[in-house]
């Protein structure tokens, strides 16, 4: 299965149907299980209430961020931390953070937020580079602020509480926040990086935090519904898709049907792509627990390497080879039921570890080779990748040590 699958990543065959052709061949070598149950097996995880959730909020977040609230998001970050060194970098991080809080997706958020604030920054003097590179990275931020696509993907093959995985990431959120806010600070003081200097922005400022405040908003909206046990996270997906219409019908006024139709129409493709992963991973996943390699990888890891340090350092080495290679979603999905199963082995709480799963594998959206934020910053920067690259060191280093202490410091995430 392993092989056939690498194969098929090596002829570009999207991962969905390398994952499906992968599984069904290795169900149909083991011979114990009969075709029609593989079948079942395929769209068993579709049947999920909880998955519901996902095409809700990716549709709260293409209409929020489809419209005027974008403007407001920006013109709120440039007043907030535009007149500072870097702080059209900064702008970017804040703008990613906040937008996080809106789309869920890492993907969605560097096509958004790029297409608007890359030419922006090459326009006033930021290398291309640079502005990509900012993008890459802090578009990332997303897969930890609530609504979070990954960190609901992880609950499903972890049993954990979605409320309290939302709660767990919005301090490494914010700490990714800060330090790449501080990478643009000081690249922008060493470099000279043209600052924002017009004073009627900042006299705004008061209007703009009004004008931004629904966005701002609704991170924790959605935590106060579901840790109070007002609403379920499916629940709770559908009224941030009714909260949306209402902020854009009613207070921005940018409401039309043909946003509402490419706010559909994006929805259903980004859903169709993300449930043809969750299906494939179902039959890989019954083929792992049949070969019991979840239980059997547990067992070695304590065996050969001993102590809880050096497993969990196995586990983080493991996610960034595979995260360079296989996009989120889907790395997620396979390894999940395994690094859950070494976790429990070791003592690791559940919402710690889809903490660090998460920040792991999203650093694999900004690292070559196949890096899917790199690409598109580059894409949208019209630069090489090698330029973005070489920015995106002390972006690295942020991200890695956010990584150790969410990874080793329980206190962290567990609160």
């Amino acid at each position: 299965m392993t092989g056939l699958f690498a194969v098929f990543l090596v002829l570009s065959v999207p991962v969905g149907y390398a994952l499906i052709v992968a599984a069904g061949t290795a169900i149909l070598w083991q011979g114990g299980t009969p075709t029609v149950l593989a079948v079942v097996k395929l769209f068993q995880p579709t049947q999920s209430f909880p998955l519901l959730a996902i095409p809700f909020f990716i549709l709260s977040g293409s209409l929020m961020m489809s419209g005027t609230l974008g403007q407001k998001l920006v013109a709120f970050a440039a007043a907030m931390v535009g007149r500072f060194h870097g702080g059209m970098g900064q702008v970017t991080v804040v703008g990613s953070t906040i937008f996080g809080g809106v789309s869920g997706s890492a993907v969605a958020e560097a096509s958004a937020l790029g297409s608007m604030l890359i030419p922006w920054q090459k326009r006033e003097g930021y290398p291309g580079g640079f502005a990509a590179a900012v993008t890459a990275s802090s578009s990332t931020i997303a897969g930890l602020i609530p609504p979070s696509i990954p960190l609901i993907l992880y609950s499903t093959v972890s049993n954990a509480s979605i409320a309290s995985l939302f709660s767990a990431a919005i301090l490494p959120g914010l700490m990714l926040a800060a330090g790449f806010m501080g990478v643009c600070y000081f690249s922008g003081r060493l470099r000279n990086f043209p600052r924002l200097t017009d004073r009627s922005q900042f006299k705004g400022f008061g209007a703009s935090v009004l004008a931004a405040l629904p966005a701002l908003a609704m991170p924790f909206f959605i935590i106060v519904l579901l840790r109070a046990g007002i609403a379920t996270p499916t629940e709770v997906s559908v009224i941030a898709v009714f909260y949306a219409l209402v902020v854009s019908a009613l207070l921005y006024r940018d409401l039309t049907l043909a946003r509402i139709k490419d706010a559909l129409v994006g929805t259903v493709i980004t859903t169709g792509v993300v449930m043809l992963v969750i299906t494939a991973s179902s039959l890989v996943g019954h083929v792992l627990i049949t070969e019991r390699i979840p239980a059997i990888v547990a067992t070695w890891s304590q065996q050969t390497l001993g102590t809880a340090v050096l497993i969990i350092l196995m586990m983080n080495i493991i996610m960034l080879i595979v995260g360079m290679f296989l996009d989120l979603p889907a790395a997620i999905l396979l390894l999940g039921p395994t690094f859950v199963a070494i976790g429990a082995a070791i003592g690791m709480d559940p919402i710690q570890l889809g903490v660090m799963i998460c920040i792991n594998l999203s650093i694999g959206l900004f690292t070559p080779p196949i890096g899917t934020t790199l690409f598109i910053g580059a894409a949208i920067a019209r630069v090489p990748i090698g330029a973005v690259v070489k920015e995106l060191w002390p972006f690295y280093l942020v991200a890695f040590v956010v990584l150790i202490l969410m990874s080793y410091v329980p206190a962290f995430t567990i609160y």
